[in-house]
């Protein structure tokens, strides 16, 4: 057992999970939505598109032709691509990862958390598809519960402070048959050190929940001198708990997206390319059946900066996880 034990410690302290959720009043586990104090593991998959030329009148598709929401048609493909945006409405961009994450709990308010990805990228330009699939850059961040308002009745709050470092280890050199290296987003990794800090606040009210998450982001340059500039990004969820029987919880909630950044940049400087200014909405649906839980996110554009790029179409979350029954930490001793 206690072999067992080490060997999912050194695992969970590479890998690592979104902040999940913990029971209720009347269950073993304490916490606003199942499981958000607990250690665990679990598989997401996140698909992100743009279409559409704005400047052109164009309206963007969640599923332009060509485009896949799971795997690119065929893996690092070239076919003549080239990167040129004459408002082709074919044109698309699709991002796709699949992540292992891992979170453990060194105590009942500190957190590790570690994100792995294999990124699946596509870019389709006047007809033209280029496809590049790997593993991407790895992930690690810890918080710190800093507001840990959980056992009480009626209204609860949680606030988690934190930051970490995304590292460079995709690769980011790939090259076309004729030699030239693809864009930067094309690429399974960036090649920069990228440092962040967030804060998410999470408060229930009976049945009612919300969860706010913020983060701000800084990167460093890679070998040709190409990074993106600072950004940010908040997350926000409206949920609403749905009790079904001892086992299962069903979470219905609406999900708003937003980021913005001034794109990639150049020996220090903006190149133009690939500024974001974007805000999506959507609904979500969280299942909890014991330990493993389903979430699912789906969330359209209500708002897109017009730039010469396609523009945002949308975004689709789906991960399955696995929390563990932790009453024990390293740091304090038992919960």
């Amino acid at each position: 057992m206690k072999k067992t034990f080490l060997f999912l410690l050194g695992s969970l302290l590479l890998l690592a999970p979104r902040p999940g959720r913990a029971c209720d009043i009347c269950g073993c586990f304490m916490g606003i939505t199942p499981y958000d104090n607990q250690s665990g593991v679990s598989l997401m998959h996140r698909y992100r598109i743009f279409n559409g030329y704005q400047a052109l009148g164009q309206t963007p598709h969640f599923f332009p032709a060509g485009a896949r929401p799971f795997f690119p048609s065929s893996l690092n493909g070239d076919n003549g691509y080239a990167h040129d945006h004459s408002g082709d409405p074919t044109d698309f961009e699709a991002f796709r990862v699949i992540e292992l994450r891992g979170k453990y709990f060194l105590s009942q308010r500190v957190e590790l958390n570690a994100f792995v990805p294999y990124v699946m990228n596509t870019s389709q330009i006047n007809g033209r598809q280029l496809n590049a699939a790997g593993v991407g850059d790895v992930t690690v961040f810890a918080g710190y519960h800093l507001i840990r308002q959980i056992e009480t009745a009626g209204v609860q709050s949680r606030l988690i402070v934190g930051g970490g470092v995304k590292l460079p280890t995709g690769e980011y050199t790939r090259r076309s048959d004729r030699g030239q290296r693809y864009p930067l987003l094309n690429q399974v990794g960036t090649g920069t050190t990228d440092g962040f800090v967030y804060a998410n606040y999470i408060a229930g009210f009976h049945s009612f929940g919300l969860s706010v998450n913020s983060s701000y982001r800084r990167c460093t340059e890679n070998t040709f001198r190409n990074s993106l500039a600072p950004s940010t990004a908040t997350y926000a969820s409206l949920f609403y708990r749905i009790p079904r029987g001892a086992d299962w919880q069903v979470y219905p909630s609406a999900q708003f997206f937003y980021e913005k950044t001034k794109g990639e940049m150049l020996e220090g400087k903006l190149t133009g390319e690939h500024a974001m200014n974007n805000a999506l909405l959507g609904p979500g649906l969280d299942i909890y059946y014991k330990n493993v839980a389903l979430n699912t996110s789906f969330q359209l554009p209500i708002y897109t900066a017009e730039t010469d790029h396609p523009a945002s179409a949308g975004r689709f979350v789906v991960s399955i996880g696995y929390s563990f029954n932790q009453t024990k930490y390293l740091l304090h001793g038992k919960s």
